[in-house]
């Protein structure tokens, strides 16, 4: 039988992946981790405060002045 090429690629096993992303708390700061390095920085402002919408998770830009329309 042939071997399923996505099913034995190298990289992470799913226990490993677990602990590293196994809840979407997890998930979400390593994406924000990837995404800003340095921590967040609007990319319409360059502002690096923010909010966090729970209900859409999504990062805001908090301006401390009026930067955004």
């Amino acid at each position: 039988m042939a071997r399923n090429k996505v099913q034995f690629q190298k990289g992470l096993s799913e226990a490993q992946f677990a602990v590293l992303y196994g809840t979407e708390d997890q998930c979400r700061e390593a994406v924000m981790r990837w995404r800003w390095p340095s921590g967040f920085v609007c990319p319409r402002c360059g502002g690096k405060h923010h909010s966090l919408v729970k209900t859409r998770a999504l990062y805001q830009c908090r301006p401390v002045d009026d930067r955004h329309p």
